[in-house]
């Protein structure tokens, strides 16, 4: 998948906000100590004395939700100093409501220290799921053999970067093979089959001569998966793709995901392809699978996308009209990164709440 220029977000930072775990923003990091020059400003300026000393009393709770206990304590200890200065003319606290402070100052510190060590947890924590998420579905790169590739996948449970869904373009012995598939289910909980199935899609590229053998290397992996899992139906839906070495003929194989697209000439046609039942019922290995062979011309495109684009509903109840909108967002020569984001950006202005994995792959045939 393409990234953005370094330092890029976590994807699961992308929805969230500062009180969901992401960094607090500036203002908040700044209102701490903009309060603290304030007052001393506006009681130094001033001949009379101020009754706004209760303002300080907010400081040490906010210090707490931006910095570390050392400045949190050094905020607090110039707190505790405007109060007792008599040079800054403020409420002249009584010795109860002196120690309030001092008290709310000290548990502000050690709320601080507490919540810095968990931050420091809960980053290793997603620095390592991060990690462990990207071992299963590594970036794509810009390209494959003769075949440009561009991937989005936007997950549905929040904070991740693997569901249900699933893709990824290898080269091998028999060419340029490409996979975008949805397991059953979605979220962490479909992660494990997800792996499974991209293990195996990565080894049949290397040792099955034909498509249809690699798809029955699937079934069979989620037969072989199933059989020891609490719920024996476990399925998936994909598409296979196989590129001749010059990239301009696919082969394609899709049980039960949606076609592919094809854009070529500003229009957005859907391939007449033999639709095949999902993998892991078992059926790969008895029947014949029927390959369709498209020819592709120089310019084309493929477009692949999941179940959580093409059955997204707007206000009115209708899916979304991928093909419609795919030519219209295509036009003026868009780059394959840039037109994924303009068909998730309009798929969300159709259907704002979507609720399922969104997967999109994109793949142009690119001879050296």
């Amino acid at each position: 998948m393409r990234k953005v220029p370094a330092p890029p977000p976590r994807r699961g930072e992308e929805r969230r906000s500062w009180l969901s775990g992401a960094p607090p923003p500036r203002w908040v990091r700044a209102l701490p100590p903009v309060l603290v020059g304030v007052i001393c400003a506006a009681t130094l300026a001033s001949d009379d004395r101020l009754d706004i000393g209760f303002v300080l009393g907010a400081i040490p709770p906010l210090a707490v939700l931006s910095y570390g206990p050392p400045a949190t304590a050094l905020l607090c200890g110039a707190v505790i100093v405007l109060l007792t200065v008599p040079a800054f003319q403020l409420d002249r606290p009584g010795d109860a409501d002196l120690l309030t402070v001092v008290f709310v100052s000290v548990l502000s510190v050690f709320v601080s220290f507490v919540r810095s060590r968990r931050d420091a947890q809960l980053d290793l924590e997603r620095t390592v799921a991060e990690a462990a998420q990207r071992a299963v579905a590594p970036p794509l790169p810009e390209r494959v053999g003769a075949v440009r590739c561009a991937g989005l996948y936007r997950a549905a449970q929040s904070g991740t970067l693997v569901g249900g869904d699933f893709f990824d373009v290898r080269d091998g012995p028999f060419g340029v093979r490409a996979v975008m598939g949805d397991v059953q289910g979605h979220g962490l909980s479909a992660v494990a089959t997800v792996a499974s199935l991209l293990g195996a899609f990565r080894e049949a590229v290397l040792d099955r001569p034909d498509l249809v053998s690699v798809a029955a290397r699937l079934d069979r992996r989620l037969l072989v998966d199933a059989a020891g899992a609490r719920h024996s139906e476990l399925f998936a839906t994909a598409a296979l793709l196989e590129f001749s070495a010059d990239a301009l003929e696919v082969r394609v194989v899709v049980c039960g995901n949606p076609p592919p697209l094809l854009l070529r000439g500003g229009r957005a046609t859907e391939l007449e392809v033999t639709p095949w039942t999902p993998l892991g019922l078992g059926l790969a290995d008895d029947c014949a699978i029927e390959v369709s062979t498209v020819t592709l011309r120089p310019g084309d495109r493929l477009f692949l996308a999941s179940d959580g684009v093409v059955e997204a509903r707007g206000a009115g109840g209708a899916f979304y009209p991928l093909a419609e909108r795919l030519a219209v967002l295509a036009a003026g020569e868009a780059r394959d990164d840039t037109l994924l984001e303009r068909v998730r950006a309009d798929l969300l202005r159709f259907c704002p709440d979507v609720e399922d994995d969104v997967t999109m792959l994109v793949l142009t045939p690119s001879p050296r």
